[in-house]
Parts: C-alpha cells; structure tokens; sequence
C-alpha cells in the first residue's frame, strides 16, 4: 500500500497567558487532509533545518493568519502602530518556500501563504489595499458572524492558460474576501492566475515550478467541501502530493 503523503501545514506562534504556543487554525488542518496527514510545522528556525522538511514532506500548506509579514522583508516602509507581526514565522516560512519549489515540493500558500510567496519570491506587498491606488476594500467586516465574513464575496476573473485552468475552475467564479494586505509587486517568475475586478492579483503560480506551487489570497479552505472550485484547488494538491510521495 503507497504510503500517505505527509503534509507540512506552517504554524503561526500566540502568546497564551504566560506562554507561547504555535498554532495552526483547525480549518487548514482539515483542508490539508484532503492531501494526506497533516503535521504542523512550529516556527522554530533556529532548531529546524528546511532541508530535514523537505525529505519528509510531500507538500507543504502555508496558511493565513492574523499576523503581516514584516515590511522589512520587501523594503517596504515600517507598520502602522499595532501591526499584528510574527518574526519567527517569517523567519521559518520565507526561506522555505523557495527551497521547497526548487526541490519540487508541492506548495500551496492561502492569504498570508500567498503574501509569504510573494515576498520569497522578491515581491512586494500593499499593506493596506482599501488606501492603495484602485483598489476596494477587501477586508471583511469583523463585527458580522464568520459565515458572513467567509461568505462569498466578490468575482474572481481566472486568466487562461494557466494552472487554475487546467484545474477545472472556469473564467468567473465567486470568492470570499478577508484581508487587508495584497500584491504591490510580483515576485520573480510569478505568472498571475486570478484577478478581482478590481484588478488586484487573487492568485498566482510559479512558472517553471517541478509540481504544484500556488498562492490564493482568498480563503478556499473555508467550507471546502461546499464549494466545488475550492475543493478543485486542494485535489489538484493532493494529486501532487500523492505523485511525491510515490515518486520517493
């Protein structure tokens, strides 16, 4: 019997009462399932090796999170007071992604996953997208109920040709929208997937990747198995996934 595809899911870090843990969101844990075991990474570069990781897994889910990537990691300038930030997980996750893609592991980067992505691959981000250029307001309004919150929000406009394409997901469909920050500039061999009419970048691929490697700024992790154009994007992981761990 093949073996199950062991799926890397990143771990944010939260001071509870007197301690700090690291955390990874239910809903991610269960969509990364869909690929094989889920086992979360903690951010704890200093104690893990990423090559040690990729002999291990055979995917890798970066998730979202309350926290922004640190501006100092694209040259941007310095957050508004209060920025929710989380330095180890940058410190983990940056250097990752890119050896993940370069050793053929599947990636697959969700709202801040995207944001990480992005920036390990020499982008930049908006930090506030609703005071950026055109752009509407993305956020979601904290005060409704998460169905409201996760629901769906916008039209998404997939490009053709690419890998969303090939994926079954159709040139429009719907999508929720829940974050604030977004694409300033793509990173290095980024080709885009998705945009919202608006024209901000919903996702991405990296081009010359050797298997799946996909950011999404909307959350398709949400009620997955409602919403058959999410549940497309985690099958076309877990065949990668699956494909790793039998090519081992």
């Amino acid at each position: 019997m093949p073996r199950m595809p062991l799926i890397g899911v990143s771990a944010c870090t939260k001071q509870i009462g007197s301690h700090c843990f690291h955390i990874a969101g239910d809903k991610y844990l269960r969509a990364a399932a869909i690929a094989g075991m889920p086992l979360v990474i903690p951010a704890l570069d200093e104690l893990i090796e990423p090559a040690a990781l990729l002999e291990n897994f055979d995917g890798l889910l970066f998730t979202g999170s309350p926290s922004n990537v640190e501006p100092h990691h694209y040259g941007g300038p310095a957050s508004a007071a209060g920025t929710p930030h989380d330095p180890p997980r940058d410190r983990l996750t940056l250097p990752l992604i890119r050896a993940a893609v370069e050793a053929g592991i599947p990636v697959f980067g969700i709202c801040r996953g995207f944001q990480e992505m992005n920036v390990a691959f020499g982008g930049s981000l908006h930090q506030k997208v609703h005071e950026a250029g055109p752009y509407q307001d993305h956020r979601e309004n904290p005060d409704d109920p998460l169905e409201v919150q996760y629901g769906l929000s916008h039209a998404l406009h997939v490009q053709p040709g690419g890998l969303l394409q090939r994926l079954g997901l159709p040139a429009q469909i719907q999508v929720n929208s829940v974050h604030g920050q977004g694409v300033e500039r793509l990173g290095d061999g980024l080709r885009i997937e998705a945009l919202a009419p608006d024209g901000l970048i919903e996702a991405f691929s990296v081009e010359h990747a050797r298997s799946f490697a996909l950011g999404v700024q909307w959350h398709p992790e949400w009620k997955v198995h409602e919403h058959p154009h999410y549940l497309a994007l985690f099958q076309g992981f877990a065949e990668a996934c699956r494909e790793h761990a039998r090519n081992r």
